[in-house]
């Protein structure tokens, strides 16, 4: 058994992660800007300029990076950029000074990451993990994201996992989409042939497993279903499970630039994935469809 420290680990993933490594019988703790924990989970709060109490990294095994303010939940800004980017390096730096100052090595340092490390564009074929950042605000966060996570490199063996839109019965889109759904409003954005790549969370959390307690997984992995449909056909399937009709006309991308600034690139852009390197470590995705996904989760 192990004791592994979780950034952000009161948020949607992290809450599911840590249930799992607990039933597994593993000692987890979270640490982040506040010292909040949960039942059973030891919480500790790191401090700018001091990094993170040496209790809280005492005989830590692993880490798992999930720190990160939501994309979505604000207009972008070039303020609201700086925050999402500082957001998403503060926690590795915090942790970072408390190994200088302790020596402190953790076996591996598992870190979140995004699909927006391949830019808010649209593209056909799908990418696998060699392929270049983008240029855009996206990438430019997604890309700092991980170079916070590389700089452990030398001292911890580094896994990021590239995020697309996670499905779960209580947090992240789903829930909001299907409330739109329910009110006949499910609508495509733009011209809806933008690639809609999910994965489930109960695959998320085998894959972060997966990650912690297999030393020969390193470096970036895709994480995404089987079926990656284009935006149109993911909101006809979401009307479809609850029972509800499809006739909104589309969103104009215009309309979403307007009343989200940058974060609207990013909906209206996309492309497939390929997941090769990942199922090759043994992972397998438990739901590839959407509608049954969907069906599971909603039901």
């Amino acid at each position: 058994m192990g004791t592994i420290l979780i950034t952000g680990g009161s948020g949607l993933i992290g809450s599911a992660l840590t249930a799992h490594l607990r039933q597994g019988g593993h000692e987890v703790r979270w640490i982040g800007r506040t010292a909040a924990g949960s039942d059973g989970v030891a919480g500790f709060a790191w401090h700018p300029g001091l990094g993170a109490p040496d209790e809280a990294v005492r005989d830590v095994d692993h880490v798992v990076h999930l720190a990160g303010a939501p994309i979505a939940d604000k207009r972008w800004s070039n303020e609201r950029v700086r925050e999402l980017t500082t957001s998403r390096t503060a926690g590795p730096e915090a942790l970072w000074q408390a190994a200088r100052r302790t020596g402190w090595r953790p076996r591996s340092f598992i870190s979140a990451s995004g699909t927006g490390w391949y830019g808010a564009g649209r593209w056909s074929d799908p990418l696998d993990e060699r392929a270049p950042p983008g240029h855009d605000a996206i990438a430019g966060i997604t890309t700092a994201w991980e170079e916070a996570a590389d700089r452990w490199a030398p001292h911890a063996r580094v896994v990021k996992l590239r995020t697309p839109m996670v499905l779960a019965r209580t947090g992240g889109a789903l829930p909001r989409l299907a409330r739109l759904a329910r009110f006949g409003l499910a609508s495509p954005l733009g011209d809806g042939r933008q690639v809609m790549t999910w994965v489930h969370l109960d695959d998320l959390v085998s894959a972060y497993s997966g990650a912690l307690f297999n030393e020969d997984r390193q470096g970036a992995y895709n994480v995404a279903a089987a079926e990656q449909p284009d935006n149109r056909t993911f909101m006809r399937t979401l009307a479809r499970v609850l029972h509800r009709p499809f006739v909104m006309p589309a969103v104009p991308g215009i309309a979403l630039r307007a009343a989200l600034g940058g974060i609207a690139d990013v909906l209206l852009g996309g492309g497939p994935l390929r997941t090769e390197r990942l199922e090759a470590t043994g992972w397998r995705c438990a739901h590839p469809g959407l509608e049954a996904a969907l069906r599971d989760l909603l039901r």
